[in-house]
């Protein structure tokens, strides 16, 4: 657990600092953070770590680092300002993308 909360740590420090770093009307980091973040949990999935390693990095780093909250709520702010499309396609793109990221990520592995 303490391993979990340490990844954790890390990777809530790292999203928060990217999502500080790319500001945009349309949530650009919170999409690449969680395309990376797939990739990088199919990689390291397909790499088989050890279980300290997977609490520590899939669990703790990348489950604090990638974000389906933010996701959502980001949906909701686009649909109030009534931006249909950029909805849709942020919507379609982060599903589609983030599965074939996991995916490439456990091809490369």
């Amino acid at each position: 657990m303490i391993l979990v909360g340490i990844g954790g740590f890390f990777g809530a420090l790292i999203r928060f600092s990217i999502g500080k770093y790319i500001v945009s009307s349309y949530p650009w980091a919170t999409f690449i953070i969680n395309c990376s973040g797939s990739f990088a949990l199919g990689l390291l999935y397909g790499l088989q770590p050890i279980e300290w390693l997977w609490q520590l990095l899939g669990i703790g780093f990348l489950g604090a680092y990638t974000t389906f909250s933010t996701f959502g709520f980001e949906v909701l702010q686009l649909l109030e300002k009534h931006m249909w499309l950029q909805t849709v396609t942020y919507i379609f793109s982060s599903v589609i993308l983030g599965i074939l990221c996991a995916a490439l990520g456990l091809l490369i592995a």
